[in-house]
């Protein structure tokens, strides 16, 4: 007899497949085999006792502070711990609870969702002079050549800007902006290059936008998040998909101080918000992007990577771009193009914690990455 623990992307598979369960069987398996830590943060504290009894009836359990049993305190945080089938089981419980419960029944359901496995490469193309990546920066009939080079190596998303938006960078005119793009986006027309990966615009600047939309780019990755009332009308008149990205500030000002009192709390609050916005507007298919580096310090960074299954329950994907970020320089001292090692890292954790978009720079190492990863999880 042997004994040794297991890891699996996907217990329902390997339970049916590898031990030989019966379907139905692996199915209700894999619910108990699937443990979750969730913080529930400002909880009413009826609420907590009620969710705490709840909890410990079917086997999970909840982490509560002291005096909570006693009101000591009107709002709590907690902790609530359990397996995919306790999840389950509370969103039913809690779901005609007072207090605030039923918000909670819903966001329990979220979590609990089978976890996506394709994996999106976006590669980065820069139409500046100025973006932090050197080699980053393509321009004409050279751009083009560099397009054709990452489909060819695994990008499936190829992502455009000709704006640099590095901490302390300069806005330019919107003139200039679409003067750097125009050329890009014709040849990508001409050349029908939209059949063999989807384009995106790296802009919040209404003009490129919709320059982009009407020469095949079905993507507009907005750092602004969606700020713009133009943006989102151009985005759901062109029935094109939206990346909401978070930033604090401007690029300019951005990472002068960065400060927040929880940095998880304040991302989901402004995704709440803006994916609201964009249903408002019409517009259906959305991404998500805790946008790493902008205007955060390292530890909060860190804080979103550690926690970046949380977005999951947003029921949206999630994009993942720190590609030789200066976070990485704080961690290991380096120059900009010795920091592949610290992206892969990065990326590779991320894509772990339900991240199916990696933005980056280097194509075909994440590429020969991230195929070997899944070959791991797929035994």
């Amino acid at each position: 007899m042997q004994i040794y623990k297991i890891n699996q992307n996907d217990y329902e598979d390997f339970f049916h497949t590898t031990i030989g369960t019966e379907k139905y069987g692996a199915k209700l398996l894999a619910k108990k085999a699937s443990y979750h830590t969730l913080m529930i943060k400002n909880i009413h504290v009826g609420a907590a006792n009620i969710l705490k009894q709840d909890a410990l009836s079917i086997g999970a359990d909840l982490a509560v502070p002291r005096g909570t049993i006693i009101a000591l305190d009107k709002y709590i945080d907690v902790v609530l711990i359990g397996t995919s089938k306790h999840f389950e089981l509370l969103s039913k419980k809690e779901i005609h609870q007072p207090f605030g419960l039923k918000i909670v029944a819903n966001k329990l359901k979220s979590f609990i969702l089978k976890k996506e496995t394709k994996i999106d490469i976006m590669g980065i193309i820069n139409a500046n002079d100025d973006s932090f990546v050197q080699k980053s920066r393509f321009k004409g009939k050279k751009a083009i050549k560099q397009i054709n080079k990452m489909i060819k190596q695994g990008a499936t998303i190829i992502d455009i800007g000709a704006v640099s938006s590095r901490p302390g960078s300069l806005t330019v005119s919107k003139e200039e902006e679409l003067k750097r793009i125009k050329p890009i986006c014709k040849a990508i027309k001409k050349n029908k290059l939209f059949k063999q990966a989807k384009f995106s615009i790296d802009s919040y600047t209404p003009s490129v936008v919709k320059y982009a939309l009407k020469h095949g780019f079905t993507i507009v990755n907005d750092i602004t998040g969606l700020k713009s009332d133009k943006i989102a009308k151009l985005v759901a008149q062109y029935n094109a998909t939206i990346v909401i990205m978070h930033m604090q500030g401007t690029p300019k000002t951005m990472q002068q101080n960065p400060n927040y009192d929880d940095v998880m709390v304040e991302v989901s609050e402004f995704f709440d918000k803006q994916i609201q916005k964009a249903k408002q507007f019409g517009i259906k298919d959305i991404i998500l992007d805790v946008g790493i580096g902008f205007g955060k310090t390292l530890e909060h960074n860190l804080t979103l990577l550690k926690n970046l299954e949380h977005f999951k329950s947003f029921g949206y994907p999630v994009l993942i771009g720190a590609s030789k970020k200066s976070m990485i320089n704080n961690i290991s001292p380096s120059k900009i193009k010795n920091r592949l090692a610290g992206t892969l890292a990065i990326h590779l954790d991320a894509i772990t914690k339900g991240a199916t978009i990696v933005r980056c720079h280097d194509v075909k190492e994440h590429n020969q990455a991230i195929l070997v990863q899944q070959k791991i999880k797929s035994i």
